[in-house]
């Protein structure tokens, strides 16, 4: 292992830590009601939680190869969750029961909603991870 080459997996641990804090923030105490991609969103972030911080402890570089598919999934799941969000039509049936996918419960600055924020954590969480990757490897 190269000098340095785990040093990002800590932040990666923290921002799916922030992020999952974020998300249990807004349905346990400003009591949003998650849609089914939110679930979804939840269902690939929050075991990234666990997975890094131990990772993050061990100075384990093999996590990549388990947390790098949740991160590039959840980047899947929220950048569609966004479209849905903002492209009328788009992704009918999706949601068909309950919480609409295309309810904004925030939207600051007029473009920053729950799925954005989850965009932005999986993007960090990937760019580290691959940073990871890279730098174990020796390039």
């Amino acid at each position: 292992m190269k000098q340095g080459s785990s040093s990002l997996i800590y932040p990666a641990w923290l921002v799916a830590i922030v992020a999952t804090l974020g998300s249990l923030y807004f349905s346990e105490i400003s009591h949003f009601v998650p849609c089914t991609l939110c679930w979804y969103q939840r269902i690939l972030m929050y075991p990234l939680v666990l997975i890094l911080g131990v990772a993050s402890f061990t100075q384990d570089t093999k996590v990549v190869r388990y947390a790098f598919p949740l991160s590039a999934l959840g980047i899947l799941v929220s950048g569609y969750h966004i479209l849905v969000e903002r492209i009328p039509g788009f992704g009918h049936g999706v949601c068909s029961s309950g919480v609409p996918c295309s309810l904004k419960y925030i939207d600051w600055f007029g473009f920053i909603t729950i799925p954005t924020l989850a965009f932005v954590a999986f993007i960090m969480i990937t760019v580290m991870l691959t940073l990871v990757a890279r730098r174990s490897a020796g390039r």
